[in-house]
C-alpha cells in the first residue's frame, strides 16, 4: 500500500511539472509571437518590405559560392494580369475564395501524398507562403508551422487579397538569391516583369516552389512538364497564336474586370476546377 502511495505521489508530481513546463513554453511562445507581430496598418500600404528569407540570405553572402542578392519590388499594378493568374493557377487557384487556408487543396495534397507514400505535394496557400517568407525562417519544424498559421490568420484579417498577392510576388524566391518577379524577369530574360508574355510568365512561376533546382535555366524534365500544364491552363484565357509568341493585353471573356487584378474576391475558381494542388511539386 505504501509503495502504491509513493508511486502515485511521484506520478502526480511528474504531471504537475509537465503542466508547468507546457505552460511555460506556451508563455514563451506567445512572447516570441509578440516580438515578431507586425504593424498590419503599416504593412497594408506602401513599398513591399524586405522578407525574413531575404534577410537570412544576406547573412550568407560572405560565402563566395552564393551569388549576390537580386531583389527589386514593384507595385502589383505594374505586373501583367497573365503573370498574376499564372501564379494563382500554379500555387493557389482558390486564393480569392478562401480565408487563408484551402482545406480542399490540403485534402487533395494529403490524399496524393498517401497514395505516393511520400511528401511530394504541398497544400499551403499563397497567404501561408507569404506569412512564412515575410516573417519566419527557412527552418522546417512544427513550431514554425504553428507560427505560420497564426500569422496567416492575422494577415488575412488585416490585408487585402491584392496586397497579399503583391507581397508574395515580390518576395518569393525564383532562384539562388533571386527574389520577386521583377528580379527574376531581368535575370532570366533581361526584361522587366511588366513585359513578360504568357509563356514567360508560365515559365517563371513554374520555378515555384523549388526554384534552385527547377528554373528557366535548368529546364529539368519536371520543370518542363509543369510549364506545359500552366501554359495550357493560361491559353484558355490568354490565347497563344501559332508560333509567333503570345498576345499581351488581351483578356478573354470571363477575365478579371479590374485592370491588374486576377479576380474579384467573390469570383468563382478560375479556368479549371482541378489544376492545383497537383501543379505544386515540392
Amino acid at each position: 500500500m505504501a509503495r502504491r502511495r509513493r508511486k502515485s505521489r511521484r506520478l502526480s508530481g511528474a504531471l504537475r511539472w509537465t503542466v508547468r513546463i507546457v505552460l511555460l513554453l506556451i508563455v514563451a511562445d506567445l512572447l516570441y509571437l509578440a516580438t515578431i507581430w507586425p504593424d498590419w496598418k503599416q504593412l497594408a500600404v506602401g513599398p513591399v518590405p524586405k522578407s525574413s528569407f531575404i534577410a537570412v540570405y544576406e547573412q550568407r553572402l560572405d560565402d563566395k559560392d552564393w551569388p549576390r542578392l537580386r531583389w527589386s519590388p514593384v507595385p502589383l499594378a505594374q505586373l501583367p494580369e497573365h503573370l498574376q493568374r499564372a501564379a494563382l493557377l500554379a500555387e493557389d487557384i482558390r486564393f480569392y475564395q478562401h480565408s487563408g487556408f484551402d482545406l480542399i487543396a490540403l485534402k487533395e495534397a494529403l490524399d496524393k501524398n498517401l497514395e505516393r507514400r511520400e511528401l511530394a505535394i504541398g497544400g499551403s496557400t499563397i497567404s501561408q507562403q507569404t506569412a512564412k517568407n515575410l516573417f519566419l525562417s527557412p527552418a522546417r519544424n512544427p513550431v514554425r508551422k504553428w507560427h505560420e498559421l497564426i500569422l496567416t490568420v492575422g494577415m488575412e484579417q488585416n490585408l487585402s487579397k491584392r496586397r497579399i498577392l503583391e507581397i508574395y510576388l515580390n518576395t518569393a524566391e525564383f532562384g539562388r538569391g533571386i527574389y520577386g518577379v521583377e528580379a527574376a524577369a531581368r535575370h532570366y530574360w533581361g526584361i522587366p516583369a511588366s513585359q513578360l508574355n504568357v509563356v514567360q510568365s508560365a515559365e517563371l512561376v513554374a520555378a515555384l516552389p523549388s526554384p534552385v533546382k527547377h528554373n528557366p535555366l535548368s529546364r529539368t524534365p519536371a520543370y518542363e512538364r509543369r510549364v506545359t500544364k500552366i501554359v495550357n491552363l493560361l491559353a484558355r484565357q490568354y490565347p497563344i497564336p501559332g508560333d509567333t509568341g503570345v498576345s499581351r493585353g488581351e483578356t478573354a471573356p470571363g477575365g478579371p474586370p479590374e485592370a491588374g487584378a486576377p479576380a474579384p474576391p467573390d469570383a468563382p475558381a478560375p479556368i479549371d476546377d482541378h489544376p492545383a494542388p497537383g501543379l505544386r511539386i515540392i
